[in-house]
C-alpha cells in the first residue's frame, strides 16, 4: 500500500466533507455542528494530510509494522471519532445513546493510539528523520 497516496486521498475526502459542512452551516445560519465540523477538518483533513506528507518526505520502511499499525489506527480513529461525534451530538436514531457514546469514545481512543504510535515512530525511525538522511 502507498501510505502517502492513501492518507492524501482520505484527507481530501475529509476536506470536502468539512468544507461542505461549513458551507451548509454558514448558509443555514446554524452552528450546532461546529465542533464536528472542526474535528473533521483538524483530525480528518490536516492530521491525515500531515501523516501523508510525513511518509512522503521520510523514508520509513514499507515493511514497518509500526507504520502499518499507525496507518490503520489513524484511519479508523479519525472515522470513529468524527462519526461518533456526529452520532453523539445529533442522536439520529432514538434510543441509541449508549451506542453513540461508546462509538465516540472508542473512535477517540483509537485516534489517540494512532498519535502515540506516530510519536514512537519518530523515535524508532529517528535516523531517517534528518536533514542529512
Amino acid at each position: 500500500m502507498d501510505r502517502t497516496r492513501f492518507f492524501i486521498r482520505v484527507a481530501a475526502i475529509y476536506a470536502l466533507i468539512g468544507a461542505f459542512m461549513g458551507s451548509h452551516m454558514a448558509g443555514g445560519g446554524g452552528l450546532q455542528l461546529s465542533a464536528i465540523h472542526a474535528h473533521i477538518l483538524v483530525v480528518g483533513w490536516l492530521s491525515l494530510f500531515a501523516f501523508g506528507i510525513y511518509y512522503k518526505v521520510f523514508s520509513i520502511p514499507k515493511k514497518s509494522k509500526l507504520a502499518t499499525a499507525h496507518v490503520w489506527t489513524a484511519f479508523f480513529g479519525v472515522f470513529g471519532l468524527t462519526a461518533g461525534m456526529w452520532l453523539y451530538y445529533t442522536q439520529p436514531i432514538p434510543g441509541m445513546n449508549p451506542f453513540n457514546t461508546i462509538f465516540f469514545i472508542v473512535g477517540g481512543t483509537i485516534l489517540l493510539i494512532a498519535f502515540v504510535l506516530f510519536a514512537i515512530m519518530t523515535f524508532i525511525h529517528g535516523k531517517l528523520i534528518s536533514e542529512d538522511a
